[in-house]
């Protein structure tokens, strides 16, 4: 499995609020074990996913490795810098460290564009000592990606990565040119909710709906019956593939150009990532999806989320 396919999230292992259900250490660790058998290097948490939760998890696993065997990917989320007075790009980076038991991140991203001209310069400095390896964009826009970029420039400090939400019903980081600006740029654009947190999956219908409360639920319960039309369309050609839906978008994600962070909480999504790494979509599947989802009118921003322009 090359490292540069795939990035596996634990944003479930914490957010027990977003995701309807918690999950057990045993199950997350069978889960974990299985992906590190499979050759699965790349973990991505964030402090916000439960406030340490799902990085506590992780970094237990984690001890079971050496420290160059695997890569973890963190967050200094904005939206919580007050929580951290006086230094909060360096107190929340201190703060996942521990939760992980780490003595640097492979990856630390601004979470959202948020202040971003405040983080920047704690950020560099955090490069520069070691504390993390590469620096990345959540969120971002176009306009912010190249003007946080020339900020970082300044400190001698490239943009390792672009982190944003990217699935057949949200499209905007690819009309708005940031994918195409990142391969021009060498920076690697990682997709975020592929999968619509499942809604995209076919799992879940009107009659068999995300735990009401939930995130998830809040967002998606309501138009479920929406998806259903779309859903059997993506599985027909998930069929024709022999593959599952699941497998089917993360391959989309690949096929894009993009490094997809999938979401793991069953042994069986490691099934389905691999199943889409060894999947080559034909160009009229991908254009048919892609008129597909169109078709169905289904957006999805998400209340921390914008239109990229």
């Amino acid at each position: 499995m090359n490292d540069r396919n795939v990035m596996l999230g634990t944003w479930a292992w914490g957010d027990y609020s977003s995701f309807g259900r918690e999950y057990s250490e045993a199950e997350l660790l069978s889960v974990f074990n299985r992906a590190v058998s499979e050759g699965f290097t790349m973990w991505d948490t964030a402090y916000v996913y439960g406030y340490g939760k799902s990085e506590k998890l992780l970094g237990k696993f984690l001890k079971t490795l050496k420290r160059d065997e695997y890569i973890v990917s963190d967050k200094f989320t904005p939206y919580h810098a007050k929580d951290f007075p006086g230094s909060p790009v360096r107190l929340m980076a201190e703060e996942s460290l521990k939760n992980l038991g780490l003595g640097n991140l492979d990856i630390y991203w601004i979470h959202n564009p948020m202040k971003f001209r405040e983080w920047i310069p704690a950020m560099a400095e955090l490069k520069k000592e070691g504390i993390v390896k590469s620096i990345g964009l959540s969120n971002f826009s176009l306009s912010e990606i190249k003007e946080a970029e020339g900020m970082l420039q300044d400190y001698g400090v490239p943009v390792y990565g672009v982190q944003n939400h990217y699935s057949l019903l949200c499209r905007s980081s690819e009309t708005s040119g940031i994918i195409d600006y990142c391969n021009s740029k060498g920076i690697i654009f990682f997709s975020y909710m592929l999968l619509e947190q499942g809604a995209l999956t076919g799992h879940y219908t009107a009659g068999s709906a995300f735990a009401e409360g939930s995130g998830r639920g809040k967002n998606y319960n309501k138009v479920l019956g929406r998806y259903e039309e779309l859903n059997s369309y993506l599985r027909s050609i998930a069929n024709s593939y022999g593959i599952s839906q699941t497998a089917l978008l993360i391959a989309w994600g690949m096929a894009k150009g993009t490094v997809p962070i999938v979401g793991v909480t069953r042994e069986r999504y490691i099934d389905d990532i691999i199943a889409a790494a060894e999947t080559r979509l034909g160009a009229e599947d991908i254009l048919q999806m892609e008129e597909a989802a169109a078709e169905s009118g289904l957006r999805t921003i998400r209340v921390w989320e914008k239109e990229m322009k």
